[in-house]
């Protein structure tokens, strides 16, 4: 016996408005990122104001989520690709919503910025950010599309994301050994990029999961990593107290 029609709509349309909430969010986190990215390139507190006080949009599409999952999960019991569905929902908002949480960081930290000399290395920054928001606009195509190739392709992409970090990681090293008056700075942008390379992770996560969800398998092998600033020793010369340059092992 078949449920009723009428029944079977209900269910569709309420599948949908996860996947609905899920791409709101994802927009509204990807717009985040940029605004708070255009804020640490034009210096602007206020722009950057502004991205801290959006959080709570994410926060409340999420929550907002997360409670129709969970009454639809108690009330129509959904199987097979219905609860992929449903649970794919769940952990996608989890990871967006920290992406935005991220953003909202990186605009805390421009704040900290914008009153303090800016230094050469944050040129560098937006190159990363721009990649890392790639990212995230093929991950939310790929959920909007079911496309499980191109999340196989933006789950590859993330190893992009830690190299560039990497690279920031040890300029920015460099330029508060050289001055200590860069360490402030330097400080700020260190944890500017490694908030981006975490929004990178999430998106990443988000690949795993719609891959999950079209294909019903996880993803083979191990996560691509380009990261590797937690075995990063840079060493400086007898002279770099007086301005001098680092020698690197």
């Amino acid at each position: 016996m078949t449920a009723p029609d009428h029944i079977v709509r209900s269910f569709d349309n309420q599948l949908k408005a996860l996947s609905q909430i899920v791409t709101r969010m994802g927009g509204l986190a990807e717009t985040q990122l940029a605004t708070a990215v255009d804020a640490l390139k034009r210096r602007d507190s206020d722009l950057a104001e502004q991205v801290v006080r959006g959080d709570a949009a994410i926060d409340a599409l999420e929550e907002e989520l997360g409670e129709r999952a969970v009454r639809l999960l108690a009330l129509r019991q959904p199987m097979a690709t219905d609860l992929r569905e449903v649970i794919a929902a769940l952990k996608i908002s989890s990871d967006v919503e920290r992406i935005g949480d991220y953003a909202a960081n990186v605009a805390k930290r421009v704040m900290a910025l914008n009153q303090i000399p800016p230094i050469p290395p944050a040129n560098g920054v937006p190159r990363m950010a721009r990649l890392a928001q790639n990212i995230i606009k093929d991950t939310l195509d790929a959920y909007a599309t079911r496309d499980a190739e191109l999340a196989i392709d933006v789950w590859h992409r993330d190893a992009e994301v830690d190299e560039m970090y990497t690279g920031l990681f040890r300029e920015l090293l460099t330029y508060m050994m050289e001055d200590p008056r860069n360490i402030t700075p330097s400080t700020h942008l260190l944890f500017v990029a490694k908030n981006i390379e975490r929004i990178g992770d999430h998106a990443t996560n988000v690949a795993e999961t719609i891959h999950y969800l079209v294909t019903g398998q996880r993803m083979a092998g191990g996560r691509p990593k380009g990261d590797t600033t937690s075995f990063q020793v840079i060493e400086p010369t007898a002279n770099t107290a007086d301005g001098g340059k680092t020698k690197e092992p």
